[in-house]
């Protein structure tokens, strides 16, 4: 499985999931945003968290305006695989790859630590390394992570089993404590909380490292 990880001025965690991916046995490529092309062959494109452009707009707003984004989108349209973490998660949502918006937390405070998730799904290449109802500890750092979307964009995420991540204590007023959603073809995953900073024992912990076997395993059994 090939990977390239897309960097914007402001990218800080692009090494971190970078690093996760390669630990997984997956070869990653550093794909810049003012590029215009990804490498060919490409499977999954991951978007990493951080402050793109500075998070002077909205959140993500002017990443989504880069010239990768275009062949991003066009990756997706394919069927390509796509994984947004913090950040990437709201360019995610900026590109229209994914539905929703993210807002500024409730308590309109940054939050930094670990926080129990719920494992909504396992019907994705990112989750099914996992159990449904499985509580894990991930870390968050966003300022903006206040998931939200119309009653109906709700309902059908519900529906189709597309909230893949559910947080089990509330940190940032998200409607219907949604802390990860998939596409519609569920190959693409944004999620506020970062599994790459849970992916090795050095870290205090791996409940996170699934989410990047899981992608590695599925590629090498098809």
């Amino acid at each position: 499985m090939r990977a390239a990880v897309i960097v914007f001025p402001g990218s800080n965690c692009d090494r971190d999931l970078a690093v996760a991916l390669q630990n997984a046995g997956i070869q990653v490529e550093m794909v810049w945003h003012k590029d215009t092309a990804l490498p060919k062959g490409i499977d999954l494109v991951g978007i990493p968290g951080g402050f793109s452009f500075g998070d002077y707009l909205r959140c993500g707003a002017i990443a989504a305006n880069s010239p990768i984004c275009t062949e991003v989108t066009a990756h997706a349209d394919r069927g390509g695989y796509v994984l947004g973490v913090c950040n990437g998660f709201q360019v995610l949502t900026e590109t229209g790859l994914l539905p929703g918006a993210l807002l500024r937390n409730a308590g309109l405070k940054y939050i930094c630590r670990t926080v129990p998730l719920i494992v909504a799904t396992t019907d994705s290449v990112y989750t099914r390394g996992y159990t449904v109802g499985q509580q894990i500890g991930i870390p968050i750092a966003h300022h903006d992570g206040n998931y939200t979307a119309s009653d109906e964009v709700l309902a059908q995420l519900a529906s189709e089993d597309r909230i893949a991540f559910r947080y089990a204590e509330n940190p940032n007023g998200s409607a219907a404590d949604i802390a990860g959603v998939l596409s519609a073809n569920r190959r693409v995953l944004g999620m506020m909380p970062h599994p790459e900073r849970a992916a090795d024992e050095g870290h205090g912990g791996t409940d996170g490292k699934a989410v990047f076997t899981s992608l590695a395993n599925a590629f090498a059994a098809a």
